[in-house]
C-alpha cells in the first residue's frame, strides 16, 4: 500500500485535530491533491534529494513531496497545533520527514539544511517576502539552496518578476533579479484554498545565479534601490539627493532626470558600486 494511502483525507486531519486556520498567522490550507501534486512536480520532487519546506500546516504539499518521490522533506512549522498532523505524515514516510518546530524568520537554516537542498512551499501570506528577503540576502552566494519554488500572492509574484518600465518594477524586483532568475509558473485560483483568499495566487521559481547579474555590494545596493523607490514618481536626482544626487548618477553614467523604475538592474548594479 502506497504511503499517501495509510493517511486520512487532510478534511478529516483537520477536523480531527481542530485546525482551523488563523489569520494571524497567515494560513491557508491547500486541499486540491492535484494541485499539490503539480507544485511538488514543480519543484522536481520526482527527482528526488532533499527539500526544505516553511509553514506546511496539516501538511499537503509535504505529502504530495513525499508521494512524488522526495527523499527527504525538513518542514518547519511555528503553529504547534499542525505538529501531531505533521507526525503522522512521518509515520507514513518513517525517515524521510523531519518536522522542527520553530519561527522560520528566526531559524538558522544555514546549520540544518545540507548544500543543494530544494526549497518548496506554500508561504504564509503575512511573512512570504520577509523569508523571501531573508533567503535573496544570504551573506554566502552562491546559496545552499539550488532552487525556490513558492507561492505568494500575485502581485507579490508579480514584483519579483517584473521587468524595468513596468508598474511592479520596484526594489523587490532588482533585488530577485540581480541574484537569481525568476519566473511565474503557474497562478492558483483561490477556490483552491480554505479558507478561499480574496486574491489570486502564483507560483513562482527562483533559481540563483552563480554570480550576481552585476557586481556591487548587497548592502549598497540596498540603499540605493531604498532611496530610489522610496520616491519612484520623482526623478532620480531628487531621490537620490541624500546619497549623492546628480554627482552620484554622473560616476554612474546615468541621466539624473530618469525614474528609479525606467534603471535596469545592471543601472543599479553601478549606482551601487559608484556610492562605494
Amino acid at each position: 500500500m502506497p504511503a499517501a494511502d495509510k493517511l486520512p483525507p487532510l478534511r478529516e486531519v483537520i477536523a480531527a485535530h481542530g485546525l482551523a486556520p488563523k489569520k494571524s498567522l497567515g494560513q491557508n490550507f491547500l486541499f486540491d491533491l492535484n494541485l499539490t501534486a503539480k507544485i511538488a512536480r514543480a519543484a522536481g520532487a520526482q527527482d528526488g534529494g532533499t527539500f526544505y519546506e516553511v509553514g506546511p500546516g496539516p501538511g499537503g504539499l509535504t505529502r504530495a513531496l513525499l508521494g512524488e518521490g522526495a527523499d527527504k522533506v525538513i518542514a518547519v512549522e511555528r503553529d504547534v497545533r499542525c505538529l501531531p498532523a505533521l507526525e503522522e505524515i512521518a509515520a507514513a514516510w518513517p525517515g524521510k520527514l523531519r518536522v522542527i518546530s520553530d519561527d522560520a524568520l528566526e531559524l538558522d537554516e544555514a546549520s540544518i539544511l545540507p548544500q543543494g537542498v530544494r526549497i518548496a512551499a506554500n508561504l504564509p501570506y503575512n511573512v512570504g517576502t520577509a523569508i523571501l528577503i531573508k533567503w535573496l540576502t544570504a551573506q554566502t552566494w552562491p546559496p545552499v539552496w539550488a532552487s525556490l519554488t513558492l507561492m505568494f500572492q500575485k502581485e507579490v509574484a508579480q514584483r519579483i518578476t517584473a521587468k524595468p518600465s513596468g508598474e511592479h518594477y520596484g526594489r523587490l524586483s532588482v533585488l530577485a533579479q540581480w541574484r537569481c532568475t525568476a519566473k511565474i509558473l503557474f497562478d492558483v485560483n483561490p477556490n483552491a484554498f480554505v479558507p478561499p483568499p480574496s486574491v489570486t495566487s502564483s507560483i513562482v521559481r527562483l533559481e540563483p545565479r552563480e554570480k550576481p547579474l552585476a557586481p556591487c555590494r548587497l548592502p549598497d545596493l540596498e540603499k540605493i534601490t531604498a532611496a530610489s523607490f522610496g520616491q519612484r514618481r520623482k526623478m532620480l536626482r531628487q531621490s537620490l539627493k541624500a546619497l549623492g544626487g546628480e554627482v552620484l548618477l554622473a560616476k554612474a553614467g546615468i541621466d539624473p532626470t530618469q525614474r528609479p523604475e525606467d534603471l535596469t538592474i545592471e543601472q543599479f548594479a553601478a549606482l551601487a558600486r559608484a556610492l562605494a
